[in-house]
Order: C-alpha cells, then structure tokens, then sequence
C-alpha cells in the first residue's frame, strides 16, 4: 500500500515557494463538507461551514470549527451565491476555499474570482475548469493530444438542420448530450430518425435550463458500454499521475448507483493503457489538482473513448482512498499550497477491492423518483471494512431543495466476492426509517449473480434488472402488520393511567376480537386480536397458507388463527414470536403511516386505516397534479392548445431531477395554474386538460 509519507518530491523544494493554508471555507453542505471538515481537524486547519435555512440544525454545522449562515434554502440564495462566500471568507480572514462537488466546483468563474482577491481555490486553475466546460471544446483538445475520442460531431452550428444531417451521417443510434452538461441533463439517446427533431429540441431545452447553454453535441451510441473513470492528479511544478480507475457503470438517470475498483473487467495491459491517456488528457490541461477523466469502454471491440474530465474531487473518491491508503483530500489541500505530489506513478499501488452504494431518498419502484422527508431513525450496523459518509442523523430533513443522497457506503475486502457480502451484510440490517428509500433496491442488486460476476453495462439496471423482486411478498405484509399491532398496543399499555387490572382491549363479549385495517397502497389488509395473558395475543389474520405450507407456524389454532407472544417493545424496536419463528423489527411512526425493517423480510412501508376517514379531497377530472414539492421549470403548453396522447405538458424539477408530465389522452389544455419558476407543494393542481370524449 502507498504511505503517506512517500514525500521525496516536497523534500527538493524551496519552502519559501509553500503558501501555508491555516483556514479553509467549505462551500458547500451535507456528507462532502463533513468529510473535508474530517481532513482539516487531521492538519491542524480550522475549518469554516456555511449554510442555509434548510441545514440549520444539519451535522456538518456542528462538526465545522465556525459556522456562517448565508441564506435562504435555495441554492442560489445560499450555496451558489459567489459573493456571499467569498464575503465570509473575507470578513473571517479565511485562507482558502473547498468547493466539494457541485455546486460552484466547476465554476471557472467562481475560481477566477477566488483567484483575484486573493482566496486559494481548492482545485485546478481555472483555465482548466473553463476549457473542460464545454464538452465539445474538450473533446477537441484531447483528440488534439492523442487521447482517444468517440466518433460524433461538435460544431459552432447548432441548427436542426445541421444537428440532423451529422447524427444521419454518423448513424443511429445517437447520443445528443448538452456540451456544457453533467448529471444526466441534456442527454437523449435517438434510435430512430423520426425521433430526432423531438429530441434535439428537448435536449437543447434542458440544456438551457439546466447550465444557460444550449449548445448540443452529438456522439456514436455504444449500446454495450461500461462506464470507466480514472482518477488523475496534478500539481504546481508540471507532474501529473493517475490514481488507478473506478467502474461506474450502474447507472439509473444517467447517475452512478454503484462504484467499484479494481473493476471486473480491465487487465493489466488495458489498465496501463487507459491511465496512459488519462495522464496525457491531465497534461493538455496542465492539471494542478484533483479530478478524474471519465471513459466509455466498448465491452464488444474492447476500445475506448474519452468522455469528459470532472474537474473536481468525485462523489466516489472514498473508493479510491480505500484501496490506495491515500487521504485525497489532504493531497487537494497540499497541492494547493503549491507542494508537489507526495507519490510518483510507480509508487501508485492499489491494495484489494473497494466497492461504494449510494443510499438516496427515492422510489426505485417508480422510476427513481426523489422523495423527501424526516429520518426518524437512523442506525448503521457495525462490520469490519465498513466505511460510512453521511451528514445526517436520527431527526434529519430531507428537503426538495437538495439532491436527495443521505448516505454512500463504503466497503473495503480483500476480494470482490467478499466485499460484496459484507455490503448484502450492512445493507439488510441498516436502519433508515421513516421515508422513502432506494434501499430495498440496492439489497437485491447486491443478491444479483449478473452483478457479482461483473457481467453488466450501461443498460444493465434498465435492461436486465428485474424492479418486481423490490416489492414487498405477502409474508412480509402479513409479520409486518402484526409488528404494527403488536407496537401500538405497547404504545397504548405504556400510556393507560386508570383501570389497569383490566385486561387490554376487554369487551363485554370474551369472544369480539379487536380489529385494525392497514393499507398498503389502495390494498387493505386487517388484523383481528385479542388479548389473552402474559403479553400472548390470539391473532386473525386473511390468510395463514403461506406459512403453514413452509412449516413456519406449528401453533396454528384454527383456520387464519394464531398465537403470538410479545417479547420485546421499545421507541424504534419490537420482537416477538410466531410460532417457532422470531422477528425483530426496526421501526418508526409518522401520523397514521409505518415505516419497517426486519432483516430477513426487508423493508416495508404501510399505513393505518383511519376510522373516521377525512372526505378525500375532489379529484379533478383531466386535472395534473404535482407528484412531489417541486419548481415548475417550464409549461410546454398554452390554453386552447391541442394535445396528443404522450405530448409534454409541464416540466417540474425536484431535488436536482427534472420530470415531464405528459398528456395521458387527447384534449384540450382547459386551463393552467402554474408559471415558470414557480415552487409548488405535491399535490398541487399544474393544469387541466379537456378530453375530447
């Protein structure tokens, strides 16, 4: 493994050249300002946090030496405001600013001006930054520098005509991507001509929206691709290495789900080959800090081709660290004070495997849409190679504002095969209860054979991947709705004041049962019990087949009837027996709506039938509603328009993801309650649409 102390290029130089750097800013929130807080305290730095309304009470505010409120919850009343940070660090005499990962960390502009009043920006110089911008101005310097680039067209004329005649001549399909885009935005894959023109459109419109740009480029589709990226360092004095790669493959909405290294597929000769072409895409620019050049590797051909350089530390850096010992952090911070890099390639040396999961708040069952939320109880289980980055806690909003990540999980092993256990491992037994998550979804792509044995592309998760296996089975619904039963009534004991030599639930009838109604979506499902002694319940249940035919149950009293004793009950846990069997929940309550997780069963997510339900509020006939707390990027129509079954009505953005309602039957758009930019609550009525019945 590389040490840290492997330093003999500092050792030549001159330290009158060194700017020392003693406090840093961190713009930016959540799980990467609480990791480049972790960095200064192990140097010594003090370390300065800003935040916003909605990140008051987050950790990263606690953790920071000093903290700074800036703003409102929008990001750019807060995070992106340039000069509002910059102010700080001027009032606050602060020496230098971490950028993080989104935000400004690509903002050649924002660098520029650190630059001018006299701020060390954490990252490459800005001329970097400005020309790595724009992914068709990129993708010309590296072929300019023999670093090898798909075949596709970039060009000052953006006109439709043009566009179309180069994605006819390079053949479908096609990818169109926004030259100044990132994390999926502007992208559209055309398999067809006639879906072309649409595309391009769309495309160049959420190019605009998304980066003030709507410039396109146009490149060859690689339909079996696998996503390749290589972590590059440079610094002041013209050296620049590679730290080895990380597969990035699993994708969903063009963003990485999984990352990994070393990855599955690359040999000795090829490694060597593709970090050959990430140095000399570092040298082009004259790197002088961290970033990672990004490649598609062709699994038919085995070629590949330079994608774009992310010129910034990567959300998957921890992956890095792992298998390398390396703090990349510490080397940002170091090479920014104009020290040279503490290895040289032959010193790079990669230790075993590392293998990272994202952990968001999302409905992976439909189609990863963003969820937001308080996490009434988070708890993460202890195992050896673990390595957790989060910046929330038991009581942690997750808001619309911000991109909806709550955790990356790190595992560190000695092989794939066993990393990929221990994550199985920590993924079913950790605790992230009361909204929705991707969590369910990530357990079961951890027990995917094509996944273990690295037989994956791009497509994998959209092509292969089987979504149905996430939902909830009937055993679960059934043990879970007892946990639910069993919990509230605890809740219930806990809390009676009078009458309690008599019996919970008593009835002046012995044989009436009490009975509770849950809902799993429109489903209900009931659960009848009663209360015998000694916390043992007599409960009924719609259907006991699945486990009286897997031998689970041996204290079946009649048909649908059983008997189940309480064991344990406290604020987030509960277990108990049925028949041989022992289930221990985690789990937490909101209102009417439980939040489950038990090992085995996995996670589950229902509510309780109220018994006095409040009168539904009136569903609007051709009515479209807002899906979730969102902004309204732009309303594609006009009243009086007629539109055809899929047109495009209305484009939302929430937590960084943009969604387009579409027109689900012909009609006529009746009306309109939204405007452009305008931030609106989840069920909020956008427009209606006359149907032409």
């Amino acid at each position: 493994m590389v040490q840290q102390d492997l330093n003999t290029q500092t050792q030549k130089t001159d330290s009158s050249h060194l700017t020392p750097i003693t406090s840093i800013l961190i713009a930016n929130r959540g799980e990467i300002a609480s990791r480049v807080i972790r960095t200064c305290k192990k140097m010594g730095i003090r370390s300065i946090a800003v935040f916003s309304e909605a990140d008051r009470y987050a950790p990263f505010v606690k953790e920071a030496d000093f903290s700074v409120f800036i703003g409102e919850s929008s990001p750019n009343a807060s995070y992106l405001d340039q000069d509002k940070i910059i102010g700080v660090c001027q009032k606050y005499n602060v020496s230098a600013i971490h950028p993080g990962y989104g935000f400004l960390s690509e903002n050649a502009g924002f660098a520029q001006k650190c630059k001018d009043v006299g701020i060390i920006f954490i990252g490459p110089h800005p001329k970097a930054i400005e020309e790595m911008g724009s992914k068709s101005n990129a993708k010309a310097i590296m072929k300019n520098n023999e670093v090898p680039t798909i075949p596709g067209y970039q060009g000052e004329d953006q006109s439709t005509e043009t566009l179309s005649n180069a994605a006819k001549e390079i053949g479908f399909p096609v990818l169109l991507k926004a030259a100044a885009g990132g994390g999926g935005k502007g992208m559209r894959i055309v398999h067809e001509e006639k879906e072309l023109e649409g595309a391009i459109e769309a495309a160049k419109r959420e190019g605009l929206n998304a980066f003030g740009n709507d410039e396109l480029i146009i490149e060859k589709y690689i339909a079996s691709g696998r996503h390749i990226e290589f972590q590059i360092f440079g610094d002041k004095h013209g050296n620049a290495i590679h730290i080895l790669e990380r597969e990035c493959t699993i994708q969903r909405r063009y963003q990485k789900v999984i990352e990994e290294s070393p990855s599955p597929v690359l040999t000795p000769e090829l490694r060597a080959k593709m970090g050959e072409a990430a140095v000399k895409a570092a040298k082009a620019l004259d790197y002088d800090n961290a970033g990672t050049v990004e490649f598609i590797f062709d699994d038919k051909t085995q070629d590949f081709y330079f994608l774009e350089v992310n010129t910034r530390l990567q959300v998957e850096h921890p992956v890095t660290e792992e298998i390398t010992g390396l703090d990349l952090v510490q080397m940002q911070i170091e090479v920014a004070e104009r020290q040279p890099l503490s290895l040289t390639q032959e010193e790079v040396e990669g230790k075993d495997y590392a293998v990272e999961c994202r952990l968001y708040a999302e409905d992976a069952e439909n189609d990863f849409m963003p969820a937001t939320g308080k996490i009434h109880h988070w708890e993460v289980p202890e195992v050896d190679g673990l390595r957790i980055e989060t910046a929330i806690e038991s009581g942690s909003e997750i808001s619309i504002y911000y991109d909806p990540m709550i955790s990356k999980l790190i595992v560190w092993d000695k092989t794939r095969g066993g990393a990929h256990r221990k994550m199985s491992y920590v993924l079913k037994n950790l605790q992230c209860l009361g909204l929705t998550t991707n969590q369910e979804f990530l357990i079961k792509l951890f027990e995917n054979q094509q996944f273990n044995q690295g037989k994956y592309d791009t497509h994998f998760l959209q092509n292969e991947f089987d979504f149905e296996q996430i939902k909830a089975s009937s055993e679960s619904q059934t043990v879970a709705t007892i946990a639910a039963t069993l919990y509230d009534w605890q809740e219930r004991e806990s809390k009676r004041k009078i009458l309690k030599h008599i019996p919970s639930g008593w009835r002046n009838s012995f044989y009436e049962h009490q009975k509770e109604i849950y809902l799993f979506g429109e489903e209900e499902f009931w659960v009848k019990y009663k209360y015998l002694d000694n916390k043992r319940f007599e409960v009924i249940i719609p259907s006991l087949v699945q486990f009286i035919e897997n031998d689970a149950v041996d204290s079946v009293i009649e048909d649908n009837v059983i008997e189940v004793q309480l064991l344990e009950a406290s604020d987030n846990y509960l277990a108990f027996e049925l028949g041989q069997e022992r289930y221990a929940y985690h789990l937490a309550k909101n209102g009417n709506e439980y939040f489950l997780r038990n090992e085995h069963l996995g996670g589950i997510t229902f509510k309780l039938k109220e018994r006095f339900p409040e009168a539904e509020v009136e569903k609007v006939k051709g009515g479209y509603i807002a899906p979730m707390p969102s902004q309204v990027v732009k309303v594609l129509v006009e009243v009086g328009q007629k539109v055809k079954t899929g047109d495009g009505l209305i484009v939302i953005s929430s937590m960084k993801m943009e969604n387009t309602l579409a027109a689900e039957e012909d009609g006529t758009v009746e009306e309109i309650y939204a405007s452009d930019g305008e931030n609106v609550d989840a069920g909020f009525l956008l427009l209606k649409v006359s149907s032409e019945d």
